[in-house]
């Protein structure tokens, strides 16, 4: 993404950037920062979650095929180019296997997974017209561990796993990088309603001390978009403090 062979900063000056689930905690703080980078940012979430100040904001249900290809070609008119994607979008509905229904596996699936799927799938076409760019998804520790009452989105996030690196195959000749971020848990309105007792055991699974913040998931986001990873893909890096060593 870069001519010069040591780039020295996190610059995306020029670039332009889609952030899907950018009304969110941990899309917010990705939208902000690749802003702050440079970034021109559109972000795609439902209506009334704007995203973030300097923010284009476009409404879409990313769980929606015929929305989402709307969302990417509206910013292929609008902008000209799309040089970074970033998909953040999710959601939960927690219960055992033995009492999940349809629905709640269904509707987790299509937020998480199938929403990334046809992000990527829209997007190409622009990224690479633009010469080349950088894909990130926002998986989870809980797609490599498992996580009891999430087996709905602890599957969708090892989807994003298995997408993201075939993707990184596919698209690689095309200067495209495709890479994952998995966080532990995070302090976002996603995980705000879980019990003390949740948040203090993965508190004592950390071995820094401290549980995640939305920033925290950002920086290494906007490091994977950068011209500083531009020799990285199909990786996935871990966010999460140290729950998750192995």
């Amino acid at each position: 993404m870069s001519a010069d062979p040591f780039p020295s900063t996190l610059s995306l000056s020029g670039r332009v950037a889609l952030v899907a689930g950018g009304g969110g905690g941990i899309g917010s703080a990705v939208a902000t920062l690749l802003g702050n980078a440079g970034a021109r940012v559109v972000s795609l979430d439902r209506p009334g979650r704007p995203g973030p100040p300097g923010t284009v904001a476009i409404d879409c249900d990313v769980s929606k095929s015929e929305e989402v290809t709307a969302a990417v070609a509206a910013i292929g008119t609008r902008e000209g180019r799309l040089d970074i994607v970033v998909h953040c979008a999710g959601t939960t509905r927690d219960r055992s296997i033995a009492r999940m229904t349809d629905a709640e596996w269904a509707d987790v699936l299509s937020v998480n997974l199938d929403s990334a799927f046809y992000l990527v799938r829209s997007a190409v076409a622009l990224l690479r017209g633009a010469g080349g760019g950088a894909i990130v998804l926002v998986s989870s520790i809980n797609a490599e561990r498992g996580k009891a009452g999430q087996a709905n989105y602890a599957a969708s996030k090892a989807g994003l796993i298995g997408l993201a690196r075939t993707a990184a195959r596919e698209l690689g000749r095309h200067h495209i990088r495709v890479n994952v971020v998995a966080p532990g848990w995070i302090d976002t309105g996603m995980t705000a309603p879980l019990s003390a007792e949740h948040r203090q055991r993965a508190l004592d699974d950390t071995v820094l001390g401290r549980v995640g913040q939305p920033i925290d998931v950002a920086g290494p986001v906007l490091f994977l978009c950068s011209p500083l990873s531009a020799h990285v893909t199909g990786q996935v890096l871990r966010v999460d403090g140290g729950q998750l060593i192995g």
